[in-house]
């Protein structure tokens, strides 16, 4: 808190950095790049949108290299400071440390932001901002000597449609940046109590993970202020206070960290805890975190302080890093496509994937734009307890949809979701896992047609159950059978009724898992040699290995041609005994896949290989049954969306869940 003649100051966020040795995320902290930003043309005609499409992909092949924000990381001192120096420059323009006005102007009352910087040595500040448009236009700067604390009051008023507010320093002399901060003088919402979380973490066996996670929390006391209780949810039979680190880490916890223990009831059951408990004891919000993250801590602070000024209650989620690339921004906002109810971008010009550390912030023009989304991923999402009193808790789906379901209900009772620049984790990306095949596929298929049935604004949902009827086909054309029998049981389900939810939550996975041992494709192997030899007497394509897709003009004629040679064209011994090709998992779409009668294929871990082989009989039975499903589906769907909007309320309601956790907790701890 700082105090002026006029008004108290309260942080709203404070400028951070990462220890020394983690280059690796240095760019999204502090950049030694040139202050570079958009610049737009002068007319607005298809030959202008050309030429910022050019400048703009020419600004991100002439980004800086990584290697030039990555030294910046021999000047770091301190979790709050960094020196510059002689001549040097560094810019604090970046995804943790730039402060995100146009969210800010948009969920909060805030009407200016004072920016603290207090700095030991010679040189210059100077500050900048965006606009939604990506241009960056300098507002102001001042020298700088001596032990110096140098303050700016900034509007936010030109922030309608994006923008950031950011500093870059400059020495002429060794400058050292002892700490900064962004300042407000807005209060909380009345309704905010103590604007204190509970942080919970749901867990299936990934006991290295939490106790990583503890460990950094336990290092982070500057949060614990807006921490009320932190809590682990663990589901898997390698327990977490079972690991010989456990008392150690959480020791800086104590009085504040307690274990539940309780069967198996999937990422909605694990989160439902959370959201549970949080109620319980009274907090203000529920932070809810996957287990196999890397959390910054700050994200929590920061969270939590956004969310106790925001004008609403309102749902504050984080943004995801790949846990493997970590500068790169796996999404930065996403939406539920209402027409197709799949997962989209809210622009076009947004990248999934986005590499900070080689195109920075300030030269990204679509980074700047305020994006307003239908929900936040669960990998790190704040939801405050007077929604879940409003609207309960998370549908007892198991995982999948679960938080796409849960922001787009929030949303229709007024509650937003905002996916709050400067709060991110790091997970593991999608292209590192294929979860659309095995035995999620049926949770992926069940869960997708229930959030349409609760939410599509289209009779018969649009082009959901045609899509689905399209991955069916693809699914069984590319002798994923086992896939294809959890897809048609996910279909069979949801024909029963909403009333299954919560039973199946324990029930269903054990089912699933069980028919594996059916169809031989479903087992993976780790080593190559564990298979039959390759055998092709004639190589397929030439022996080319460019596997085109057909392309939509060409995609009906080509999916019978190919369905009317996998029903009809015998399996010889040799292709039963044999597989054809090897193909990585690049490779392996539907449209190759579907070219062979027997191929390995690698699975997108990277750790071991199926072995796919065209059986015809499985080929009609799955089609035949999949078209009779989605017939019913087509006919009953009214019926249906009315049975699942009737019942939605109580099946999420605190009392339902109530009873299912009292058939399933197991133990709870305290430290």
């Amino acid at each position: 808190i700082m105090t002026t003649e006029e008004k108290t100051l309260k942080t709203l966020q404070r400028v951070i950095f990462p220890s020394a040795v983690e280059t690796d995320v240095v760019p999204l902290y502090v950049d030694a790049g040139a202050a570079t930003g958009v610049q737009l043309p002068t007319r607005f005609d298809s030959d202008a949108a050309t030429s910022l499409k050019e400048a703009t992909d020419a600004q991100t092949l002439n980004a800086p290299a990584p290697a030039a924000s990555a030294n910046a990381a021999r000047n770091l001192t301190g979790r709050r400071s960094i020196t510059v120096g002689d001549g040097k420059h560094l810019s604090f323009g970046t995804y943790f440390n730039a402060f995100p006005a146009s969210y800010w102007r948009r969920w909060t009352d805030l009407k200016q932001v004072v920016l603290s910087v207090h700095t030991s040595g010679e040189g210059m500040v100077v500050v900048y901002k965006s606009n939604g448009r990506g241009v960056i236009q300098r507002v102001d700067a001042k020298l700088l000597s001596g032990s110096a604390e140098t303050t700016f009051q900034l509007p936010l008023a030109p922030f309608g449609d994006g923008g950031w507010y950011w500093f870059d320093l400059s020495g002429t002399t060794d400058l050292e940046l002892i700490e900064a901060n962004w300042l407000g003088d807005i209060e909380p919402r009345a309704d905010v109590n103590a604007g204190q979380a509970t942080v919970q973490i749901t867990t299936m066996n990934k006991v290295e993970y939490c106790i990583n996670n503890i460990r950094t929390l336990g290092e982070s006391p500057e949060i614990f202020d807006s921490v009320h209780e932190f809590l682990i949810v663990d589901q898997g039979n390698k327990k977490v206070q079972d690991h010989p680190d456990f008392e150690e880490v959480v020791k800086p916890l104590a009085g504040k960290f307690r274990i539940i223990n309780q069967g198996n009831l999937g990422g909605s059951g694990g989160f439902s805890r959370g959201m549970f408990e949080a109620v319980n004891n009274g907090s203000d919000y529920v932070l809810l975190l996957d287990d196999d993250v890397i959390v910054e801590p700050e994200s929590i602070l920061r969270m939590v302080t956004f969310a106790n000024y925001c004008k609403t209650p309102t749902i504050v989620g984080a943004h995801m890093f790949d846990m493997f690339d970590r500068s790169v921004l796996h999404a930065y906002g996403e939406v539920v496509n209402p027409w197709r109810n799949f997962y989209d971008k809210p622009y076009d010009d947004m990248v999934m994937g986005h590499d900070l550390g080689r195109s920075n912030l300030r030269s990204t023009h679509w980074l700047h734009r305020r994006v307003d989304v239908d929900y936040n991923g669960w990998w790190m999402c704040l939801i405050p307890t007077a929604v879940i009193h409003e609207i309960g808790l998370s549908l007892p789906l198991f995982l999948k949809w679960d938080d796409a379901e849960y922001g787009l209900r929030a949303k229709e009772a007024g509650f937003p979701t905002v996916s709050f620049p400067g709060a991110g984790v790091w997970h593991v990306s999608w292209t590192d896992k294929d979860d659309s095949v095995g035995w999620q596929a049926y949770y992926h298929e069940r869960n997708r047609l229930i959030t349409a049935l609760l939410h599509s604004p289209f009779d018969k949902g649009g082009r959901v159950m045609l899509d689905s009827l399209f991955l069916d086909v693809k699914h069984t054309l590319s002798m994923q059978y086992y896939t294809e029998a959890g897809r048609l049981m996910a279909l069979e389900d949801l024909l029963s009724g909403p009333e299954h939810l919560h039973e199946s939550l324990s029930a269903r996975l054990p089912q699933i898992r069980a028919m594996a041992a059916e169809y031989p494709e479903s087992q993976v192997k780790t080593d190559v040699d564990s298979f039959p030899t390759i055998k092709n007497k004639k190589p397929p394509f030439r022996g080319r290995r460019n596997f085109k897709s057909p392309g939509y003009k060409k995609l009906v004629p080509w999916t019978m041609n190919t369905l009317r040679r996998q029903l009809t064209k015998p399996m010889t011994g040799e292709l039963k005994s044999h597989p054809q090709i090897q193909l990585n998992y690049g490779e392996s779409n539907w449209w190759t896949l579907s070219r062979f009668d027997s191929a390995l294929a690698t699975n997108a871990e990277g750790t071991g290989l199926f072995w796919y082989r065209r059986d015809p009989k499985q080929v009609r039975s799955k089609l035949i049954d999949a078209t009779k499903l989605h017939a019913r589906l087509l006919k009953e769907w009214p019926t249906l969306r009315e049975r699942y909007r009737n019942a939605s309320a109580s099946v999420a309601s605190y009392e339902a869940w109530a009873e299912t956790f009292a058939k399933h907790t197991e133990s709870e701890l305290k430290r």
